[in-house]
């Protein structure tokens, strides 16, 4: 696997990828809304959830293709 250090955190998806994750994050977040009342950490699992799939929208960043998953958008 060649990825140097400074290769990891570079944009890795294109503008498909970038709005379905801020879709996703969207969603995610709305779902740690409706959580909040019943169950802490199904909220905090929704939250951090939507907040990382916003982050990788913004960026045009994908964990799991830095991790050498391939991922199909």
């Amino acid at each position: 696997m060649k990825n140097t250090s400074g290769s990891f955190f570079q944009p890795n998806i294109g503008i498909a990828g970038r709005l379905v994750r801020a879709v996703i994050g969207v969603v995610c977040l709305g779902f740690a809304a409706q959580a909040a009342g019943d169950n802490w950490t199904s909220t905090v699992g929704w939250g951090l959830t939507g907040a990382c799939c916003l982050y990788e929208a913004s960026r045009g960043w994908c964990l799991g293709r830095a991790c050498g998953l391939r991922t199909p958008l």
